[in-house]
């Protein structure tokens, strides 16, 4: 293979990678309500609601609070970039995404972070009460969350000797014995942990509830409406996709393409796509059954995620 020919394919995958996140980040959306609905006997909404309501809300008028500085309507787009560059450069699809020697796992993290925090000062820029009392919450969340955070990446790049991410699942399909190892299994318990409280799902958040005084995300972006809205909607659904995939391509990546063929690339896509809907699945069903934490109780669960973590750090060095 020639230079030209691992540039357009990185750059073509990487494309790929990022329309599948847009799009299928919406579609996971609307999976996990309708399951939700299913196990609470309703019907609930069709899967495809999610693309529709985006859809209704990019035809609607824009407006603004009138005191807003640049910040709000700044924050989505950065949003959306923020994700759309680290959907194309993580390991979705293929192992060779382009420029995938600088997808390290920090820089998929701080990518992801600016983009919280932005939307954390624009629910501030508001104003409002609420939005000031979402960001506070939000911004307590992502500092109890960061530290585990960062122990699971030392825990997960011990075993390739590296935190590239592309580095870190090839090893992963030249040894497959390295995902059951007791590292592994502690980190990636970690992670999930962390992406259900950066998501805003159950335990964290309710996604679904309109009480302001226990709204996180939803109290953030209370005053955004019409295209603004759309364009949060799109970034948060393509945040926890993309955050998904990754926690699925470090625990089974078999699968994803790692030869330079179109039918790799489809396998690949498919097989992201299924395991994805199963982990959205079965998160869903997981939050029938629970209750949403008091604010005073979440530190508690975020500091047993660094416990898993530092155990995954710990187990890989003794056993190294």
């Amino acid at each position: 293979m020639t230079a030209d020919t691992h540039v357009a394919w990185g750059a073509s995958t990487s494309v790929l990678q990022v329309a599948a996140i847009a799009l299928g980040g919406l579609v996971l959306v609307g999976l996990m309500r309708r399951v939700r609905a299913r196990l609470e006997g309703r019907v609930g909404p069709p899967i495809l609601q999610p693309l529709l309501d985006v859809r209704k809300l990019f035809r609607k008028e824009r407006l603004r609070p009138d005191q807003a500085s640049w910040i709000f309507p700044f924050a989505p787009v950065v949003l959306i970039a923020t994700v759309a560059v680290a959907a194309g450069i993580a390991p979705l699809i293929t192992v060779r995404p382009a420029l995938g020697t600088g997808a390290d796992l920090f820089v998929l993290v701080y990518l992801l972070l600016s983009g919280s925090t932005l939307l954390a000062l624009a629910g501030m820029d508001a104003g409002t009460a609420f939005g000031g009392m979402g960001s506070s919450r939000a911004v307590t969340i992502g500092a109890l969350a960061e530290p585990a955070l960062l122990v699971t990446i030392l825990a997960l790049s011990m075993s390739a000797h590296s935190s590239n991410l592309p580095e870190i699942v090839r090893s992963t399909l030249a040894a497959p014995g390295t995902v059951v190892s007791p590292a592994r299994l502690f980190a990636l318990a970690s992670l999930l942990v962390v992406i259900v409280a950066e998501s805003g799902r159950l335990p964290v958040d309710n996604p679904s509830t309109h009480l302001e005084l226990t709204m996180i995300h939803e109290a953030m972006i209370l005053e955004y409406a019409g295209p603004d809205l759309a364009l949060v909607t799109v970034g948060e659904a393509m945040r926890m996709a993309l955050l998904l995939c990754v926690f699925v391509n470090l625990l089974a990546p078999w699968g994803i393409a790692t030869s330079m063929t179109p039918l790799a690339a489809l396998v690949g896509l498919v097989s992201l796509g299924a395991k994805v809907a199963l982990v959205g699945v079965v998160m869903a069903g997981a939050e029938v059954f629970m209750a949403k934490l008091r604010l005073f109780r979440l530190p508690e669960l975020l500091a047993g995620a660094f416990v898993l973590a530092l155990l995954g750090v710990v187990s890989g060095t003794v056993l190294s």
